[in-house]
């Protein structure tokens, strides 16, 4: 009889270990929430998504209504691939159980409303072409801080992607020929970098205890050519 119990029993408890197990598999199988994302994580999938949101519409009214051939042109493409890009951060957003917005922003709806009451075409191809590559420049710190520093699989691969599209868009409203570098605003370093001054006096520093020289040198090189032409002269006038 005990014989028979025993296997029972036994099998009783790898049943119930394995159905302890198996939740806790389950868990852990589960994608990282946003509780478990830092906050520049969570910044650029906002970010990438909010500027798909309304850079898609903006190149979609660039296609349609650009004073150039060219401005068309890179309207629809930077329209296309922010469609791609938009698809990415979805996915990784699924993957994580994020959130995104689903309109623009307060500030990119006034660019939008802006181009749209473009007085001309040529305005309209300014604006379109200083706006998106203003928002284009901002979003360069956030992906790479996300890029560096993120210890999520899913959003550093993220960050890779829109470091690739972000960069072909700046390029590609640059192709215009309507960006004004003079009157762009002086760029700013990041808080944390040093001055330039204290860049240039680093380097200074450094070139002079590289090079291994001593002032010393050059009193004793004056004072030996002193002696030497002293003796030269005495050899020259002495009496013969």
């Amino acid at each position: 009889m005990v014989a028979v119990i025993a296997p029972r029993i036994a099998a009783l408890f790898v049943g119930l270990a394995l159905a302890l197990a198996a939740p806790a598999a389950a868990a852990s199988a589960q994608p990282a929430g946003p509780a478990q994302l830092g906050a520049t994580d969570l910044a650029l999938l906002n970010g990438v998504r909010l500027a798909g949101l309304w850079e898609m519409p903006a190149g979609q009214m660039a296609s349609e209504r650009g004073s150039s051939q060219r401005v068309r042109e890179v309207g629809a493409e930077i329209a296309a691939q922010h469609a791609e890009l938009d698809q990415l951060v979805v996915d990784a957003a699924n993957k994580l159980g994020v959130q995104l917005p689903t309109e623009p922003n307060e500030q990119q709806q006034k660019w939008l409303n802006e181009m749209r009451g473009a007085a001309s075409d040529r305005e309209f191809d300014r604006i379109f072409v200083e706006r998106l590559r203003a928002a284009h420049g901002k979003i360069f710190p956030v992906i790479g801080a996300v890029r560096s520093g993120t210890r999520n699989e899913i959003v550093r691969q993220l960050a890779q992607d829109s470091n690739r599209f972000v960069l072909t868009h700046m390029t590609l409203l640059e192709s215009t020929g309507l960006v004004r570098y003079a009157e762009l605003p002086p760029a700013a370093l990041p808080a944390d970098q040093p001055k330039v001054d204290s860049l240039q006096e680093a380097a200074l520093a450094r070139t002079a205890a590289g090079s291994g020289f001593n002032p010393m040198v050059i009193w004793v090189v004056v004072l030996v050519a002193g002696v030497l032409g002293i003796g030269g002269t005495w050899r020259l006038f002495k009496p013969r």
